[in-house]
């Protein structure tokens, strides 16, 4: 019988003028992280599913910065947001 994986969720904001990195605003599993997508989707914001990364993401802390050794997977999942938004505004659907 197959293991059934728990879904998690994790969110990441980013200010330029604070922050030196994105960091952990909000976290969790189960049902929580079905209301973390649930909220996600219903205010358009892009949600992408990444289970390597999140493994990594769910380890951090509330408020914690994302470490230097994950830079590179977060930029490319900031690109994706960025691509996201770019299409939701210019009001293309692929």
């Amino acid at each position: 019988m197959a293991k059934k994986t728990m879904k998690k969720a994790v969110v990441l904001a980013y200010d330029r003028e604070a922050d030196t990195a994105p960091r952990v605003t909000a976290k969790g599993q189960g049902e929580v992280a079905l209301k973390i997508i649930e909220l996600a989707e219903k205010y358009g914001i892009p949600v992408k599913n990444d289970p390597d990364l999140m493994e990594v993401l769910s380890s951090l802390e509330i408020n914690q910065e994302i470490p230097e050794n994950i830079y590179v997977a977060v930029a490319e999942l900031l690109a994706f947001v960025y691509g996201m938004n770019q299409k939701k505004g210019s009001g293309t659907k692929d």
